[in-house]
C-alpha cells in the first residue's frame, strides 16, 4: 500500500512541476521569440542538474537566453565574457595579503564569479587551455581549491557556456575532458523568416517585454530531485547502453561506419546524461515516464560533443551528426523489433 501512494504521490508532483515548467517557458518566451527547441535543451539540462554548452555564431540570441533563464528560474548569476588574456585566478578568485589594524597581516580570499548559481561562460573557446581547465573541479564537484582551501560553491551550480564555431579566428578547442563535464550541447542556429519577422517587431519597438521569475534556487533542486525520481523503463536502459555503446569503434555492437569514421567514442558519463535528460525532456513535455523517442531526440545533443571523427572521416566530408542519426536508427530498429 505505501509503494502505490508513494507512486501516487510521485505522479501528483509530476504534474506539478510540469504546471510550473509551463509557465517558467511562457516567461522565457516573452524576451526569446521562437527557438522552442533551443529552450527545452536548456530547461533539460538545468532539471538534470548539469551544465549546457550553446553552439553558434555571434547575434543568435545565446547570452540572452541565459540571462532570460537566470531570471525565470530564480537563480543568482555573473558573468565572465572569455578572452586570450583571462587567467585561472580572473574566475576562481584569490587570496591577498591584508594587514589588519594591529599591524598583523594575514591572507583573505576574495571570491570570483564562479561564486554564483548560474555561471555565464561567453565565447569559452575565446580563452586559452589553461583558463578553460580552470573550469574542470568546479563543474564536476561544485567545489574550487584555491592555495589547497576548498571552497564550495553555492547551491545549485550550473554553467552555461557558450561557444563559437572553431573556423572563428582567435579560438581554442576546449579539452576532451572539460567537454564531457557538459551534460548536452545545444546548437543554435539562425531563424527561419518567420521568426527573424517576429524578433524584429518584438524588440526594435519602444517597449520591450521582460521575463519574470517563476522557479526559485530551493525549487529547483526540488525538481531536480523529482527528475532522478521519475521511472525508466527497461526498453529505454537498454536503448541508452545500445546506442552510447554502438557509438564506440572498439565495441562488438559498432556499425561499419562507426569503425570506420569514428576516432573515439562516449564513455559511461555520456549514458548517464542520457538517463537524466530523457527523463527532464518527457518531463517538460508532460509525460510521467521517458520513451524510445525521447532517447533518439536527445542523442546528438549528448553525444555530439563526445565522439570525434577520425581524420580520414573529416577529410572525407563526413558529419558526425549523420554518424549518430545512424546509430539511432539501427538502434531504434533493433529495439522495435524487440
Amino acid at each position: 500500500m505505501a509503494e502505490t501512494t508513494s507512486s501516487e504521490d510521485l505522479v501528483a508532483e509530476i504534474e506539478a512541476l510540469g504546471g510550473e515548467l509551463a509557465k517558467a517557458k511562457a516567461s522565457i518566451a516573452t524576451t526569446i521569440v521562437g527557438q522552442e527547441e533551443v529552450v527545452d535543451l536548456a530547461l533539460t539540462a538545468l532539471l538534470s542538474g548539469g551544465h549546457a554548452l550553446l553552439m553558434g555564431l555571434p547575434g543568435l540570441g545565446k547570452t540572452l537566453l541565459v540571462d532570460t533563464l537566470s531570471k525565470v528560474m530564480g537563480l543568482s548569476t555573473n558573468r565572465v565574457q572569455f578572452t586570450p588574456d583571462l587567467m585561472p585566478a580572473d574566475i576562481l578568485g584569490s587570496e591577498v595579503l591584508e594587514t589588519g589594524d594591529d599591524g598583523t597581516r594575514a591572507f583573505r580570499y576574495i571570491e570570483g564569479p564562479i561564486f554564483a548559481q548560474l555561471l555565464m561562460a561567453d565565447e569559452i573557446n575565446r580563452a586559452s587551455p589553461r583558463t578553460q581547465s580552470a573550469l574542470l573541479q568546479a563543474m564536476q564537484e561544485r567545489s574550487v581549491s584555491v592555495a589547497g582551501v576548498d571552497h564550495p560553491l553555492p547551491a545549485p551550480f550550473h554553467v552555461l557556456a557558450t561557444q563559437n564555431p572553431l573556423e572563428q579566428e582567435g579560438t581554442y578547442p576546449l579539452p576532451e575532458a572539460q567537454l564531457d563535464r557538459f551534460l548536452i550541447q545545444i546548437n543554435v542556429d539562425y531563424p527561419d523568416r518567420a521568426t527573424e519577422r517576429d524578433i524584429l517587431l518584438a524588440t526594435t519597438g519602444t517597449a520591450q517585454a521582460a521575463a519574470h521569475a517563476v522557479f526559485t534556487p530551493d525549487a529547483l533542486i526540488a525538481a531536480q530531485q523529482i527528475v532522478r525520481r521519475m521511472p525508466v523503463g527497461d526498453a529505454v536502459v537498454d536503448a541508452i547502453l545500445d546506442l552510447v555503446r554502438a557509438c564506440r569503434p572498439d565495441e562488438p555492437e559498432a556499425s561499419d561506419l562507426v569503425r570506420q569514421t569514428v576516432s573515439w567514442g562516449p564513455g559511461p558519463r555520456a549514458a548517464q546524461a542520457l538517463m537524466l535528460t530523457v527523463r527532464a525532456k518527457a518531463l517538460i513535455e508532460g509525460r510521467l515516464v521517458p520513451s524510445l523517442d525521447d532517447v533518439a531526440a536527445m542523442a546528438d545533443p549528448v553525444l555530439s560533443h563526445r565522439m570525434a571523427l577520425s581524420f580520414a572521416a573529416r577529410a572525407e566530408g563526413r558529419v558526425l551528426s549523420d554518424v549518430i542519426a545512424s546509430v539511432v536508427d539501427g538502434v531504434s530498429t533493433r529495439a522495435v523489433a524487440a
